[in-house]
């Protein structure tokens, strides 16, 4: 069962993830703008590659606006396989952990089988957190189905942004 769910309007604890090139990249915090992250449910969903494919397209206009840092629970190697099979742009991290999954209130699967995956992972989520640290919009689903319009997401993003518009579905 997953914890509560995300609050908004409220900071994101900051979370740092391992990025496949060294290093981390952080959520929460204040920084100079805003940022996003996708998390995705690892190397054995294709359904996953095909959103991130289409972000990876999309790309550059999300950048104009906001940071972008995609994650999963996969260890280095099958972030590192992801890299090299689709040539992301985007800063890819890897290894999150349970705990982080729960602390963004994600939905947490078991592999149905070995030949899917051998460890827990999160299913698909989204997080748009505004330069002081406070999460602005989220988007989790529960299966691999369900993804955001990449389009309509960005377009109404730039919305608030430039609007300054103020936190929805706080009560």
């Amino acid at each position: 069962m997953t914890s509560a769910k995300p609050r908004v309007g409220v900071p994101v604890e900051p979370t740092q993830f391992p990025h496949i090139k060294g290093g981390h990249r952080s959520i929460g915090g204040a920084r100079d703008r805003w940022s996003v992250l996708f998390v995705y449910r690892g190397r054995h969903c294709p359904r996953c590659k095909r959103f991130l494919n289409k972000l990876n397209a999309v790309l550059p206009a999300w950048t104009e606006v906001m940071d972008v840092t995609v994650v999963s629970a996969d260890p280095l190697e099958k972030a590192q396989a992801d890299m090299a099979e689709f040539g992301w742009d985007f800063d890819l991290c890897y290894g999150m952990t349970e705990h982080q999954m729960h602390a963004l209130g994600l939905y947490v699967s078991d592999p149905l089988s070995e030949a899917e995956t051998t460890a827990r992972f999160a299913e698909p989520g989204m997080f748009a957190i505004r330069p002081n640290g406070e999460l602005m919009l989220v988007d989790i689903s529960n299966g691999p189905a369900a993804r955001p319009d990449l389009e309509e997401l960005l377009d109404g993003m730039k919305f608030n942004i430039e609007n300054d518009r103020p936190v929805r579905g706080t009560g």
